[in-house]
Parts: C-alpha cells; sequence; structure tokens
C-alpha cells in the first residue's frame, strides 16, 4: 500500500522560511517523479514543484520560482520543499504527490498517489 506523509508545516510570518517533508512507503521512489501542490479553500488544487527521478529535471509554478526549491533523497524515500520567504498567499494545505515515470506533469489529474497535506499559514 502506497502512502504519503507530509510534515513541517505550521504558521510563520512574511518573509521566514519553511521546510515541508514527504516520507513515501510502499513504493519505490526512484522510479516516480514526486511533486508538491497547494490547495485553498474553495479553489482548485495548483501546482508547486516537481523533480524528476533522477533529480535531473526540477519545475516550479512561476510564483515561487526563485524562493521554493524541491529536492529528492531517493536513498530514504524522502522528498523536500524548502520555502523561503513566504508570503501570505502562500497560505495553503500542500500536498505531496507521485507519478509513476520520468516526465514531469503540472496537472494534478495525472498523479497517481496523494499525501493527507499539511498546513502552512503565512501571516502579515
Amino acid at each position: 500500500q502506497v502512502q504519503l506523509a507530509e510534515s513541517g508545516g505550521g504558521l510563520v510570518q512574511s518573509g521566514d522560511s519553511l521546510r515541508l517533508s514527504c516520507a513515501a512507503s510502499g513504493l519505490k521512489m526512484d522510479i516516480y517523479t514526486m511533486a508538491w501542490f497547494r490547495q485553498c479553500p474553495g479553489k482548485e488544487r495548483e501546482f508547486v514543484a516537481a523533480a524528476n527521478y533522477f533529480n535531473q529535471d526540477t519545475k516550479y509554478a512561476e510564483g515561487v520560482t526563485g524562493r521554493f526549491t524541491i529536492s529528492r533523497d531517493n536513498s530514504k524515500n524522502m522528498v523536500n520543499l524548502q520555502m523561503n520567504r513566504l508570503k501570505p498567499d502562500d497560505t495553503a494545505v500542500y500536498y505531496c504527490a507521485a507519478v509513476w515515470g520520468g516526465d514531469i506533469n503540472s496537472r494534478a489529474k495525472e498523479y497517481n498517489f496523494w499525501g493527507q497535506g499539511t498546513q502552512v499559514t503565512v501571516s502579515s
């Protein structure tokens, strides 16, 4: 059974940093593309960042480029999202997702597995 478990969310102030982690079990992460999405109440889930299985290729949403960094440790089945210079607009539930293969995709419907999410709240 595949499980993705996010951690690291919390309440921070504008300009602060947070590091989210996702622990994957039940899958061999090194053949999956891993991604982070986020969702605000009443809004669709939106793409944040993704890294293919060799970490050779990464992709970021326009609004987080230069502030967020995705990284993965296949040996530990972990993927992280370092978030710097956080803004109130970054407030959302952040989800870890996985899809088999090495093609980076920003569409949520393409991902097979999802975590339960972790809340990130940025106060102004």
